[in-house]
């Protein structure tokens, strides 16, 4: 799979990267050098962990984990987090130590070329997973670009303050400039893990939940009454979707058969068939009919008066609409 095959690239880079910045940290002695060493150690764990998951993630639902295994890139992505914060938390109490007993600076003109080649590969390649992670709807890979492009910010940043001290001598600039870095770190290892732990507890994506609401209320047919008590959850590269959708009431299975089939294609075709649709049937009652728009219906009890448009305020509830004012 594609994505398997980036985060395998991404877990090798990474490896690759860590060892380069090592060296230029071994070099020079500097800690603005080890903060970004450190922050390469948080990508090497986190891409082989995301790899493991991606991997797992990929696998079809089973008995024992009938929504799939999607999760599971959640679960790589808080672990990555955690990392970044720790490593953040590190490189703070290692610039700390070096402000209070300063150790003295080597070639650090080696060190700064050797850091802004790791800089720039990182940002080349956090920009490429990005693009991918969002064209297949993959946390992991999308995560482990943005990471790889704030190290490559971070590490333009370093460059910057280690010509300064090269330039200027002032030994200090490596420990505040590593200090400031570390706060950039810890604060984006809380976003990560934030974001992670969204998706654990399956916390809504108004986005996401706006745009299946769009996409049902362009394409709506006069015999879909109503629409109440959707759900929409994504794992990865996976969506399932639920709702309660109101017919007729003397249609037929066979009838009702062909609305929920329309419906589940529509979303289908939209997002790609990486889609999971379970449609609950309601018959429509009395009330029902101000809200349908089917004017040729033997059965109306009712006038029309309108439709109820669909939206994020109303078709989350678990109740028919029209039934308060019956």
């Amino acid at each position: 799979m594609t994505t398997i095959r980036i985060q395998r690239y991404i877990a090798l880079l990474s490896i690759i990267l860590f060892i380069g910045k090592v060296w230029a940290w071994y070099i020079t002695s500097s800690v603005t050098i080890l903060t970004d060493a450190l922050e390469s150690t948080v990508n090497v764990i986190a891409g082989l962990i995301g790899l493991y998951s991606i991997i797992l993630a990929a696998k079809p639902r089973d008995l024992n984990h009938p929504y799939g295994h999607g999760k599971a890139e959640f679960v790589s992505s808080a672990v990555e987090g955690s990392l970044i914060t720790v490593a953040g938390i590190l490189i703070a109490y290692e610039a700390i130590i070096q402000l209070i007993t300063p150790r003295p600076l080597r070639q650090l003109d080696i060190g700064i070329v050797i850091i802004a080649i790791t800089g720039a590969v990182n940002f080349t390649a956090g920009m490429y997973a990005v693009r991918m992670g969002r064209k297949h709807k993959s946390l992991i890979v999308e995560s482990a670009g943005n990471h790889l492009k704030s190290d490559a910010y971070s590490t333009l940043a370093i460059v910057v303050g280690l010509g300064l001290l090269l330039f200027t001598g002032w030994v200090w600039l490596d420990s505040v400039v590593a200090l400031i870095f570390a706060v950039v770190i810890i604060v984006t290892g809380y976003r990560v893990v934030r974001r992670s732990l969204s998706g654990i507890m399956d916390e809504a994506d108004e986005k996401l939940i706006q745009e299946v609401i769009d996409l049902l209320q362009r394409n709506r047919k006069d015999s879909w009454i109503d629409l109440h008590n959707l759900r929409v959850i994504e794992y990865g590269n996976r969506m399932h979707i639920d709702a309660h959708l109101t017919l007729p009431w003397y249609y037929k299975v066979s009838d009702a058969e062909v609305e929920i089939h329309a419906v589940e294609d529509l979303i289908s075709k939209h997002y790609s068939n990486k889609v999971e649709v379970f449609i609950h049937i309601d018959a429509c009652q009395d009330y029902s009919c101000k809200l349908c728009a089917m004017r040729e219906c033997a059965h109306r009890k009712r006038p029309y008066t309108s439709q109820t448009a669909w939206n994020m305020d109303n078709v989350w509830e678990d109740s028919k609409h029209g039934k308060e004012n019956a």
